[in-house]
């Protein structure tokens, strides 16, 4: 008598597939973050960096001196006038007193329009107030 072996053809197991599928997908979504402000411009440099909150309102001046506002909750919106610009931030900073506020400058904005978007805050008291810029790191001696 001859035995005959059947041969098994390899299996992956796929049952618990779905399982990392989700967890995956949870991890995901937990991980990623949104940003609330997606105007583009190009930041000063600095050699010295801090942390900034991570539900800071926005104030993002670009190079064509658009002004857009974020209160951190809600997405940025396009400031018409600087009597709406004061509004608004007079407003965020009722409803979320102390909360930090970041202004976003280009580098080609002019130093004047900064400047009023600066005493425009300080005088709706907002307190903590910082400049968003780019980490420029320092060459080490030789």
């Amino acid at each position: 008598m001859r035995y005959r072996a059947q041969r098994l053809s390899p299996v992956i197991p796929t049952a618990s597939m779905a399982d990392i599928a989700f967890l995956l997908i949870i991890f995901f979504m937990y991980a990623t973050t949104f940003s609330l402000d997606g105007t583009t411009v190009d930041l000063p440099e600095s050699l010295i960096q801090q942390d900034v909150q991570k539900d800071a309102a926005i104030v993002a001046i670009t190079a064509e001196n658009e002004i857009w506002v974020s209160d951190g909750v809600e997405k940025s919106v396009r400031m018409t006038s600087e009597q709406e610009l004061r509004d608004s931030i007079a407003d965020i900073v009722t409803r979320f007193p102390g909360r930090q506020f970041i202004i976003k400058c280009d580098t080609q904005t002019p130093y004047e329009n900064f400047n009023r978007i600066y005493e425009i805050l300080i005088e709706n008291n907002a307190t903590n107030v910082s400049l968003l810029t780019e980490q420029k790191y320092q060459e080490a001696p030789r």
